[in-house]
């Protein structure tokens, strides 16, 4: 029996009046819990990179490639644990919902000549590694200023978790009617719900083509500059530390004092004021939007 200190294993379980065999499963229980966590991040990371096209045995395949042996059920119960498995298009096709539920809209952010805020907002989802789970972040980003105008923190995927980010930058700024939304095909943002938000405000909703991150390259942007600059920097105990943390950055750091190169320099809250001390009192301009061979 190995010895710690002066004491073995089995001296020091009959000092505690604990099992041999208690202890043991013990220290199992913790390295499995470690090992579980290393096995999402994985999971999370090879959806994410994919677009959200793997299933959970393309993404078993995927781990074991990179050396990580799984079963292809545990992978199955991860991806619907976290929401992450695939979307096909034939279950869209059996369910019975409005045909707006599944519709895809025209690309129109990338037709816009920008002349103002307000014109052109972006949205999207990513996810963040806590201590012992994941949550996810849905932003709404005005593309004139890249100024973030909406955020919402969650523990699920469900569409209610990227309109709390809608309705929270429609109250802060209060659009005009012709508000081009852009998002991605996600189902999130073809859902019932957040499309009735959309034509309740008068909002024009567009989508980025498949497989074509680039589409909405500003939004990504932003969330690879909060990972870097604020996420990567930090350990996060739970959700309350984290949204706490996640205000912060974007409140009173990236939207006020963060110098944005495609800005010349001047923070999203700078630019917008210059735009507006520009216009002097007569209103934002109009957009103006071409079509043509894309």
């Amino acid at each position: 029996m190995p010895l710690q200190g002066h004491l073995s294993v089995e001296r020091m379980c009959q000092l505690a009046q604990v099992s041999r065999a208690g202890f043991y499963r013990y220290l199992r229980g913790s390295s499995r819990a470690e090992e579980e966590m290393a096995i999402r991040s994985a999971v999370q990371a090879i959806v994410v990179e994919n677009r959200w096209r793997y299933g959970y045995r393309r993404v078993m395949w995927e781990l074991r490639t990179r050396g990580i042996p799984v079963n292809h059920k545990r992978i199955a119960r991860i991806m619907q644990e976290d929401n992450l498995l695939a979307v096909r298009r034939e279950w869209l096709r059996q369910v019975r919902r409005p045909f707006e539920a599944s519709r895809i809209y025209l690309n129109l952010a990338n037709r816009v000549t920008l002349s103002g805020p307000n014109q052109v907002w972006a949205a999207d989802i990513t996810y963040i590694r806590l201590t012992c789970e994941f949550v996810y972040l849905a932003v709404i980003l005005d593309m004139f200023s890249r100024r973030i105008i909406g955020w919402s923190l969650g523990r699920n995927l469900r569409s209610q978790l990227p309109l709390c980010a809608l309705e929270r930058a429609i109250a802060n700024r209060k659009p005009p009617p012709g508000v081009v939304h852009h998002s991605d095909q996600g189902i999130q943002y073809a859902s019932q719900e957040y499309l009735q938000t959309l034509r309740e405000h008068q909002m024009l909703p567009s989508m980025s083509r498949p497989s074509n991150p680039y589409d909405n390259a500003t939004c990504e942007s932003f969330l690879k500059t909060l990972k870097q600059e604020e996420i990567y920097s930090g350990a996060y105990r739970n959700l309350e530390e984290l949204s706490e943390r996640v205000e912060e950055f974007i409140e009173h750091y990236y939207n006020r004092r963060r110098l944005h190169s495609a800005l010349g320099y001047r923070t999203p809250e700078e630019f917008e004021a210059e735009r507006n001390k520009g216009d002097c009192g007569s209103g934002f301009a109009a957009a103006t939007m071409t079509f043509g061979v894309r």
